[in-house]
């Protein structure tokens, strides 16, 4: 049976408070996502998911021993979604960002804190899945004015590509970039680095975590790219933009396959997963 799972169309099952109630943020956003195994691995330790209504994305990359990482992600997928669907908690005082207008950074962070304590919690009860964890880069959409927020914590990363030029729109969290940023080493000893791996931020290895989280103004024909680090340390920048020119339409699948064809055809030594938001 194939490794590859699509789903574009599907809606995680969420547990949802029956008295949660928060605004649908409307989205005429089109989007794709699939996640495979890889060559390599023997389980799939990402997750992606979508609330297309709330225009509300992730992607997430566990990490830990034997299923521990699956868990993690699957339930901060779950959490960080479910956390977007309700309304936002009136537990602080409004900051100055809050009162200047900026209340998607607010839900997002709380959405970041939901999923790390969904995690951190889970793993503090059985001990099998101690030290479990993951990566998360989110995203949510907002149609007036056309902004896609993008939060992440780890490795997992967030692109944009407009008129064929691919963005890097986030910045990992990991012993690697610190050496980058410091001036340590170069970027090809940096690809070539054997602690690559090595994260300095995840979901659910501390009690909290703080999550990087910016705005990105859309254009009509943008097209925004969340991927696990399984796509990014297989595919250099180049070769995903030219892949996503050239196979990106106003199905996504293809291109999504496309990505995920490429990365194990160049080893697939980790899970891949990817998920295609096109802004019309």
């Amino acid at each position: 049976m194939p490794n590859t799972a699509t789903l574009k169309s599907h809606k995680p099952q969420i547990p949802t408070p029956a008295t949660a109630v928060g605004p649908a943020y409307s989205t005429t956003c089109s989007y794709a996502m699939r996640s495979d195994r890889g060559r390599v691995r023997h389980v799939n330790q990402d997750a992606c998911a979508a609330l297309p209504e709330y225009g509300a994305f992730v992607v997430c990359d566990g990490v830990g021993g034997a299923a521990a990482g699956e868990v993690a992600s699957q339930f901060a997928s779950k959490a960080f979604l479910s956390s977007l669907k309700q309304a936002p908690a009136a537990t602080e005082p409004p900051s100055a960002e809050t009162a200047a207008g900026s209340p998607q950074e607010v839900r997002l962070r709380q959405s970041v804190a939901a999923a790390n304590q969904a995690v951190f919690e889970r793993a503090q009860k059985l001990r099998m899945l101690r030290g479990m964890a993951t990566t998360l880069v989110g995203a949510l959409w907002e149609s007036g004015p056309r902004t896609l927020w993008i939060a992440h914590v780890g490795d997992s990363r967030a692109y944009l590509l407009r008129r064929g030029a691919l963005q890097l729109l986030t910045q990992d969290h990991s012993l690697v970039e610190e050496q980058l940023r410091a001036g340590l080493i170069t970027t090809a000893q940096a690809e070539a680095s054997p602690i690559r791996n090595v994260i300095t931020r995840a979901i659910g290895s501390e009690a909290e975590v703080e999550a990087d989280i910016a705005a990105h103004a859309a254009q009509p024909g943008d097209l925004f790219l969340l991927a696990s680090d399984g796509l990014t340390r297989e595919l250099p920048d180049a070769e995903i933009a030219r892949l996503l020119t050239r196979t990106a339409g106003p199905d996504l699948e293809p291109a999504c396959q496309a990505l995920i064809d490429a990365a194990n055809a160049h080893g697939g030594r980790d899970n891949i997963t990817v998920l295609l938001i096109a802004c019309p």
